[in-house]
C-alpha cells in the first residue's frame, strides 16, 4: 500500500515561492486598472486611449508568450524565472517616471515591458509544478499559487486607496515602486531555494519517490524540441482555445474598476471592498477548483473525465455573470462578477494542468506559452473592441463584455473536447503513449 502521507514536504516551499511571485505578479499588473479613472481624468484619456495603453501590454505578453516559454525551457526553471521577475520588475517601476507630456506612449511602452517579463510567469510557474508534483496533486498545486493571483489584485486597491489621494491622484507613483523591493526578496529566495527535485540535496528520497511516482521510470530526454514539432498537435490548440478565456479575466483586472465607476459611480476610496469581495471569490474558485479535479481522480476517475467534469461544473457556474449586464444594483453585480472570477479561476487551476498531464515536462513552457500567447490576442480584440463602443455608444458596451463573458466557456470546453476527446499521453518524441 502506497504511503498516503509522504515523508517530507520539501515541494510546498517551492510552492510558496510560485505564490509569493504570483501575488507580486498581480499586485503590479492591477494598479493601472485600479487607477484608471484618476489617470484618465489626470491625463485626459479616452476609453479608446485606455484601451490602447492596454494593448501594448497584450501584444508584449502575446511576443513574449511565443519566445519565453522556450527560453525558460532553454535556460531552465531557476534561470529563466529569474530573468522574468527582473524584466517585468524593471518595467513596472518605469510607470512611475512617466509624465504627462508624453503620458499615452509613455505608459504604452512602460505596459510593453511589463506585458513581456510576465508573459514568463506561468509557463516558468507551470514548469516548476510539473517538476515538483505528481500529476495527482498538480491541480491543486496549480489552483494554491493561481489563487494568489487574486491576493495581488486585492492588495492592489487598499494599497492605492491607503497612499495615492482620489481627489488629486497624488503619489500615484509610490505603489508601482513598491514591486521592485517585493520582487528583490523573491529573487534572492528563489536562487538560494530552487533546484531541480532530483538535484535537491535536502529533499528526502521519500519524497522524491512520490513526485516521481506517476511518472514513467524512463528519463526524459533533454533534448530541446523544434517549434515544428510542438505546432501541430491537436493537444497545443486544444490548450490555446481554453486560454481564450483569459480574455474575460483581463477584462475583470483592467475594466473592472471602470466598469463599477462608470456605472455606479464607484471611486478610488470606495473600491477596495467590491474588489476584496471579487477576488476572494476568484480565490475560493481557484482553491476549490484545482481541488475537485484531484478528488475526481482519488475515486478512480480518469484523468480525462476528472478534468472535463470540472471544467464543465465552471462553465456552468459561470454562466450568471452574463446577468451583470442587466442588473442596477451595485452589490449584485459585484458577487455575479466574483462568482464569474471564481468559475475562471478553478477553469484556469485545471487548463495549465491539461499540458503537464499530456505533455512530456521538456515542452511544457513551450506549450503553455503559445496557449498565453493565443489569451493576449483575444484580449487585445476584446480590448480594442470594448474601448470603441464605450466612446461610440456609451455603457451599453458593457452589456456585450458580459454577455460574451458568461457563455464563452462552454463553447471553447466543446472545442476542446473535439480536439481532445481522450487527453492521450504524449512521449518524448511527442507520439501518443499506446494504452
Amino acid at each position: 500500500m502506497s504511503n498516503p502521507n509522504p515523508v517530507g514536504k520539501y515541494r510546498f516551499r517551492i510552492l510558496a515561492l510560485l505564490i509569493y511571485a504570483t501575488t507580486i505578479n498581480y499586485f503590479d499588473r492591477s494598479l493601472i486598472g485600479v487607477l484608471a479613472p484618476i489617470l484618465e481624468d489626470m491625463f485626459g484619456w479616452t476609453n479608446n486611449d485606455y484601451a490602447n495603453i492596454m494593448i501594448a501590454f497584450k501584444v508584449a505578453y502575446a511576443i513574449g508568450m511565443l519566445t519565453m516559454g522556450g527560453i525558460i525551457d532553454r535556460l531552465g526553471t531557476k534561470n529563466g524565472y529569474t530573468l522574468a521577475i527582473g524584466i517585468w520588475s524593471l518595467f513596472g517601476m518605469l510607470h512611475a517616471a512617466v509624465r504627462p507630456a508624453f503620458s499615452i506612449i509613455g505608459f504604452s511602452l512602460a505596459r510593453f515591458g511589463l506585458g513581456f517579463g510576465e508573459s514568463g510567469h506561468f509557463p516558468a510557474a507551470q514548469k516548476t509544478v510539473a517538476e515538483w508534483f505528481p500529476k495527482k496533486e498538480r491541480a491543486f498545486a496549480t489552483g494554491l499559487y493561481n489563487a494568489a493571483t487574486s491576493i495581488g489584485a486585492i492588495a492592489a486597491p487598499f494599497i492605492v486607496a491607503w497612499i495615492v489621494d482620489g481627489a488629486t491622484g497624488a503619489g500615484w507613483q509610490i505603489p508601482f515602486l513598491i514591486t521592485g523591493v517585493l520582487s528583490t526578496i523573491w529573487v534572492i529566495l528563489w536562487r538560494k531555494i530552487y533546484t531541480k527535485p532530483e538535484e535537491n540535496k535536502t529533499l528526502s528520497k521519500e519524497e522524491l519517490d512520490y513526485i516521481e511516482s506517476d511518472s514513467s521510470g524512463t528519463p526524459e530526454s533533454t533534448e530541446k524540441l523544434a517549434w515544428a514539432k510542438v505546432l501541430p498537435k491537436r493537444q497545443t490548440w486544444a490548450f490555446a482555445a481554453a486560454k481564450l478565456t483569459d480574455a474575460v479575466w483581463w477584462f475583470y483586472l483592467f475594466w473592472g474598476a471602470k466598469f463599477l465607476f462608470d456605472t455606479f459611480d464607484v471611486k478610488l476610496k470606495d473600491i477596495g471592498w467590491p474588489f476584496f469581495i471579487m477576488y476572494m471569490l476568484a480565490d475560493g474558485g481557484s482553491i476549490v477548483g484545482g481541488w475537485i479535479s484531484g478528488a475526481f481522480m482519488n475515486k478512480g476517475w480518469s484523468i480525462n473525465k476528472a478534468r472535463k467534469m470540472t471544467l464543465l461544473i465552471c462553465a456552468i457556474l459561470i454562466l450568471p455573470v452574463s446577468y451583470v449586464a442587466i442588473t442596477d444594483n451595485k452589490w449584485l453585480a459585484v458577487v455575479l462578477i466574483g462568482i464569474g472570477a471564481a468559475g475562471h479561476q478553478a477553469w484556469s487551476a485545471n487548463i495549465f494542468t491539461l499540458v503537464s498531464d499530456v505533455f512530456p515536462k521538456k515542452a511544457v513552457a513551450s506549450v503553455t506559452g503559445i496557449g498565453g500567447m493565443m489569451g493576449a490576442v483575444a484580449g487585445i480584440v476584446g480590448d480594442k473592441l470594448l474601448g470603441s463602443v464605450l466612446d461610440q455608444a456609451g455603457n451599453s458596451g458593457y452589456f456585450w463584455a458580459f454577455m460574451i463573458a458568461g457563455s464563452c466557456y462552454l463553447i471553447i470546453l466543446g472545442i476542446i473536447h473535439v480536439l481532445m476527446p481522450k487527453m492521450t499521453p504524449l512521449d518524448d518524441n511527442l507520439e501518443l503513449v499506446k494504452e
